[in-house]
């Protein structure tokens, strides 16, 4: 009866420490479901370099690409300013402006492709290559986005994925 006891109190134990391990409330500071009320507010100040070695993982926990902070929507990383070569257009809108819906109450379910090129409710979009890294962890074939307007990047939006909580800078390629 004693190895009973103490074989139930050892696994009552074990259970019970993922519980007490979680952050008070047990949700995420960066994604887990969360969607940001707005957008990202245009950048002003001096503009930080987009280099290949910039770190965004800020926080301990926090991923290192682009995403937004749960409390107070903060978008990290959207602070290269205006005149990022990196996404700079010739011919911004060249495939029209998207019009499925923009914001927290449209969220879209990817159904398919990858970064060059993926879908969802027969619109089309890209990721700009410079983001390709950033999502290599998307599910192109299930994951919930929302888009957002892009305030600095003239002819861009941003696609922020919820489960994550990440985002990259795409463009709209039109619908069927």
């Amino acid at each position: 009866m004693k190895k009973l006891f103490s074989l139930l109190a050892a696994l009552l134990i074990a259970f019970a420490i993922p519980a007490f391990a979680q952050k008070k409330g047990g949700r995420p500071e960066v994604g887990g479901g969360h969607i940001p009320s707005h957008g990202p507010a245009p950048y002003k100040g001096q503009p930080k370099p987009a280099t290949p070695d910039r770190r965004y993982d800020e926080k301990p926990g926090h991923p290192n690409a682009p995403h937004v902070e749960n409390k107070g929507d903060h978008w990290v990383g959207h602070d290269t300013g205006r005149d990022d070569a990196h996404y700079h257009l010739d011919h911004p809108w060249e495939h029209g402006r998207f019009t499925g819906g923009i914001g927290r109450g449209h969220v879209w379910r990817i159904v398919g492709g990858g970064p060059s090129r993926f879908w969802f409710g027969g619109f089309f979009f890209s990721v700009a290559p410079y983001d390709f890294g950033f999502c290599n962890d998307w599910l192109w074939d299930s994951d919930q986005i929302v888009i957002y307007d892009d305030p600095d990047h003239v002819g861009w939006y941003l696609a922020y994925n919820v489960r994550l909580g990440t985002y990259v800078h795409v463009m709209y390629l039109g619908n069927q």
